[in-house]
């Protein structure tokens, strides 16, 4: 009986460890960052644990109720695009993680980058970028390895 008690909570606690669909830090997507806000007041703000949801897997942090509100109401409008991972990295074929003061916002879409020096390089071809990182991102959603 012990045996399966404590086989039953490894399975539990990896259960709970896995990530949401999102690029997550701390459990929190996009760094803790309200995704809204970038919309909304044309930068990065933080969020606070008080206005937070979940959606697919992950959590998210807002700057407000009304912003968490509006994701609440239209998550596909205010997410980052693919699962908030750096763009740039996306379009390469990889994983990588982003810093949130390095993003765009093209045709009413969130993209984030890994830094501002990939956002100068991103900001070259953005279309183009584009293009790759939509015909990636079907594979490059299933890798485990994020470049940080």
């Amino acid at each position: 009986m012990r045996i399966a008690t404590i086989g039953l909570s490894l399975v539990l606690s990896a259960s709970m460890a896995q990530a949401g669909e999102f690029f997550e830090r701390d459990g929190v997507a996009i760094r803790g960052y309200d995704p809204v806000a970038y919309f909304t007041a044309g930068k990065p703000a933080k969020g606070a644990a008080q206005y937070m949801a979940a959606h697919k897997g992950s959590t998210f942090h807002f700057a407000s109720a009304e912003n968490r509100d509006a994701f609440i109401a239209n998550p596909a409008k205010y997410a980052p695009q693919y699962g908030g991972y750096c763009a740039f990295g996306t379009a390469g074929g990889y994983k990588a993680a982003i810093d949130p003061a390095a993003f765009t916002i093209v045709d009413g879409k969130l993209y984030l980058n890994y830094n501002s020096q990939v956002q100068v390089k991103w900001s070259a071809d953005v279309a183009g970028y584009i293009r790759k990182a939509d015909a990636n991102w079907p594979e490059v959603m299933k890798q485990s390895k994020v470049i940080e």
